[in-house]
C-alpha cells in the first residue's frame, strides 16, 4: 500500500487528522520508565485516536544504542494500519542520501520521512524513488529562526520575487511525479500556512508547532486543509507529557482525544 493511501484510510478508520510525535525526552518521562515501556504505554492508549505516528529520530540517537533498540521495538509496537513518519530532516549528497532513504525506507520500514531540500534536488532524489513512500520536504519549518534563511527573497525565471519558503515549495512540486510529496510547514506561521495552502491545494501538509511551540489548532486546520483533507497536524510534548506521574498513559489519551476531537470540530 502507498503511503497516501494508508493515510486516507487511518485518518477514515479514526476519524482523525492528529499525528502523534513519540519524541522520549528521559528529563520528561515518568521516573523509572524506560523508552520503550513508555512509547509502547502511549500506543496503546492513542492507537485509536490518531492518523500517524512520527518518532524524532534524535532522542533515539541521544540515547544511544538502547535507544535504538528502543525505536525498533516502538516500530513493532505500532499497529500496522497506521503510517509512521521518521523525523529526521536527512539531505546530503546523492550516494548519502540514498544511503538514508535506504536506511529509513527499507532497513527500518518507515512509511514516510521529513527531507532537507537545502542541498538541491540530487539530495532529494534517492528518497522520491520510493515512490510508495511519502516525503515531507522543509518548506516553512515551524521554529523561530525560521525565518533566518526561509523568508529571504528569491527571483524567479519570469523576474518575481517570492520568499525562498515558497521557492522550496515550487520545486516540490515539480518533483512530485510520484504524487508521494508533502510539504512541512509550522502552525506557528499561519500566514505562510495560508498562502502555501492556496498555491499547493493538492499537497499533503505535515503541520507542527501546535501546543508546546504556540500554533493554534483553530488557524492549523482552517489554513492548512486541503482539498482532500490531508492536512495532517503534528503534536508531540502536548499530549506525551500531559502527566509525568503513573497515570501518565490515560493523560496522554485524554488530551488526545481532546485534541483530535478540536481539530475534527474546526474541520466541521
Amino acid at each position: 500500500m502507498i503511503f497516501t493511501e494508508k493515510l486516507d484510510q487511518a485518518m477514515a478508520r479514526n476519524h482523525s487528522r492528529l499525528c502523534l510525535g513519540l519524541d522520549p525526552d528521559p528529563r520528561l518521562m515518568p521516573a523509572g520508565r524506560d523508552i520503550y515501556e513508555f512509547n509502547r504505554a502511549i500506543i496503546e492508549a492513542t492507537a485509536d485516536l490518531v492518523c500517524a505516528y512520527k518518532p524524532n529520530l534524535a532522542f533515539y540517537e541521544a540515547c544511544g544504542a538502547t535507544g535504538m533498540v528502543a525505536l525498533q521495538q516502538t516500530m513493532a509496537a505500532i499497529p500496522r494500519h497506521i503510517p509512521v513518519i521518521a523525523d529526521g530532516k536527512r539531505g546530503d549528497i546523492g550516494n548519502t542520501a540514498a544511503a538514508y532513504a535506504r536506511a529509513l525506507f527499507e532497513t527500518l520500514g518507515y512509511d514516510a520521512a521529513t527531507v532537507n531540500p537545502y542541498m538541491g534536488f540530487d539530495s532529494v532524489e534517492p528518497f522520491l524513488k520510493y515512490q510508495d513512500r511519502g516525503v515531507f520536504i522543509l518548506c516553512r519549518t515551524s521554529n523561530a529562526g525560521a525565518a533566518d534563511f526561509q523568508s529571504l527573497s528569491c527571483q524567479t525565471d519570469d523576474g518575481h520575487f517570492i520568499p525562498l519558503f515558497e521557492m522550496v515549495a515550487r520545486k516540490a512540486r515539480e518533483w512530485n511525479k510520484a504524487g508521494n510529496v508533502g510539504l512541512v510547514v509550522g502552525a506557528t506561521y499561519p500566514d505562510e500556512l495560508k498562502k502555501l495552502r492556496q498555491n499547493f491545494p493538492e499537497l499533503p501538509f505535515l503541520i507542527p508547532g501546535v501546543g508546546a511551540q504556540g500554533g493554534e489548532v483553530e488557524l492549523a486546520v482552517r489554513f492548512g486543509s486541503g482539498p482532500r483533507g490531508r492536512a495532517i497536524i503534528n503534536s508531540s510534548r502536548q499530549v506525551l507529557y500531559a502527566s509525568r506521574e503513573d497515570n501518565f498513559a490515560a493523560a496522554a489519551r485524554e488530551a488526545a482525544l481532546k485534541l483530535r476531537d478540536q481539530i475534527n470540530q474546526y474541520l466541521a
